[in-house]
């Protein structure tokens, strides 16, 4: 079988399917990786298809920002899908209180929207 990018819709089906965090997270810099060897061209259709929720709003809103940051950086909008997921109360995934500020302070602004404070440095070191 020839490879395949993970999709966000993929994405969201591998985070309904683990209960570990740590895992979560790795699931979410691999596709941050995958996504990154993608041709330009290719990119956004991995974003487009509406992902099913993972059980979690916390997650599914981390992937709305995620599909709308990276929308953005094409000059693209966001997926339909994206616009309704949004916390009522904001997630900080940072455990430390110099990690939870510099998050306050550079959470790219689709994730603010979203109310997932994740600093843009943490996107990057992915």
């Amino acid at each position: 079988m020839a490879y395949r990018p993970m999709s966000l819709a993929e994405l969201a089906d591998r985070l309904r399917d683990s209960e570990n965090e740590k895992i979560q997270w790795k699931l979410v810099w691999e596709f941050l990786e995958e996504y990154r060897w993608e041709p330009d061209a290719d990119q956004p259709r991995l974003l487009k298809a509406e992902p099913l929720s993972t059980g979690d709003e916390k997650w599914d809103a981390l992937l709305a920002a995620l599909a709308e940051h990276l929308a953005a950086k094409h000059d693209l909008a966001a997926p339909p899908w994206a616009e309704s997921r949004i916390l009522r109360r904001p997630w900080f995934p940072a455990e430390l209180p110099s990690q939870r500020a510099e998050a306050l302070v550079w959470a790219p602004a689709s994730f603010r929207k979203h109310g997932v404070f994740l600093s843009a440095r943490d996107l990057e070191a992915a």
